[in-house]
């Protein structure tokens, strides 16, 4: 879908591509189950909802005990590896319903049997400060302006417990809200761990509650450059299509009329190379992996995705996105407040490799 407006042209990615000046968009308006696997499960004990129980099926019949408990628990939406299956077998935490059998990862299940799961009880997290880096951009009495690099979790999580941006800011900055929760304090919107650049931080409640209006009421801009697989044929184009929750793989996201949510993205071509693009997207919804699943899902992937692409460069180990700029009304004083970040090295290196054969 084209966007009919008329824009300024965007010659080269150098700091004034962020300029207003030569913004391309500053007038935007603010159980499909697996057949071996049996879907019925139930919990043991209500009181005790860390147990699971596994019918194994006919089809399911002769697989290997940590393979059937992987496609069991993911076909319900349950994020356990293989190596945390085989743990929890070493450990005695599954058994087999009315059998005293001493299991393996390998034993074969045999239909009819009931697989009962007990996991460890989740670890409860406790924030603690930790002198992890960061870049603060901006900081006042009630906001801040981090550039996130790659590869920090914005806040602690099962498998993600220390080194958090939320451990970061406590260490770092005097005051944070508590409006997102004991576990995300000051946290307003996210960026995925390999996504880079710019987050906003509220250090009030105040002004925790009047940036969230404003990203309802889609006021805050918010744009990317993102470095995509195959050469887009339109210099500019928006995509709205609904996303949601992917049906089996609970991590991913997915393009859903029927169960999603509204979604919206613009884009706008800046360079073409030979077999890539490097775009700008602005964001007027903020769904989770929202510039992620929609370049996808038009054909054009991001370089280095490692969950809705396979187009790889040597240059890049994490998917090439980046939060160049955050722009938004200040809680307190109502003045528009405008940030822009610079590529980090590693998008610029990626860079340099693909302009050595630019498109004219």
């Amino acid at each position: 879908m084209r966007d009919d407006k008329d824009h300024t042209s965007l010659k080269s990615l150098t700091p004034s591509y962020l300029d207003p000046e030569h913004s391309s968009f500053s007038s935007f308006d603010p159980k499909k189950l697996s057949p071996s696997v049996d879907p019925k499960i139930s919990f043991v004990d209500p009181a005790r909802p860390e147990r699971y129980d596994f019918m194994v099926s006919d089809e399911a019949s002769g697989k290997r005990l940590d393979l059937f408990i992987f496609e069991a628990a993911k076909a319900q939406g349950l994020s356990w590896s293989r190596s945390q299956i085989q743990k929890w077998i070493e450990d005695g935490r599954i058994e087999i319903v009315f059998s005293a059998t001493q299991l393996k990862p390998s034993y074969p299940v045999v239909s009819g049997e009931t697989v009962r799961v007990a996991p460890p009880p989740p670890k409860r997290l406790q924030l603690e400060a930790e002198n992890v880096p960061l870049d603060i951009v901006y900081e006042d009495e009630d906001i801040a302006v981090i550039n996130k690099p790659a590869g920090l979790t914005v806040h602690p999580a099962p498998g993600h417990e220390e080194g958090t941006l939320v451990h970061a800011l406590l260490f770092h900055l005097k005051n944070l809200s508590g409006i997102g929760g004991a576990m995300r304090p000051g946290i307003v919107h996210r960026l995925d761990k390999d996504t880079s650049g710019l987050l906003l931080i509220a250090k009030n409640d105040a002004a925790h509650q009047k940036l969230t209006a404003q990203f309802q009421t889609q006021q805050v801009e918010r744009r990317y450059i993102a470095l995509v697989c195959g050469k887009m044929k339109d210099d500019e184009g928006e995509v709205r299509l609904s996303i949601a929750r992917h049906p089996v793989d609970r991590k991913k996201m997915a393009i859903s009329r029927s169960r999603g949510k509204a979604a919206h993205t613009r884009y706008r071509v800046l360079e073409r190379f030979s077999g890539y693009t490097m775009i700008e997207a602005a964001l007027i919804t903020g769904r989770t992996h929202q510039i992620r699943v929609h370049m996808t899902a038009i054909g054009h992937p991001l370089i280095g995705d490692p969950v809705y692409g396979s187009c790889r460069r040597p240059e890049i180990k994490r998917q090439a996105l980046h939060a160049a700029l955050v722009s938004f009304t200040h809680p307190r004083t109502g003045k528009t407040m405008r940030f822009t970040s610079p590529l980090p090295e590693d998008l610029t290196i990626l860079l340099a490799a693909l302009r050595k054969h630019r498109d004219a």
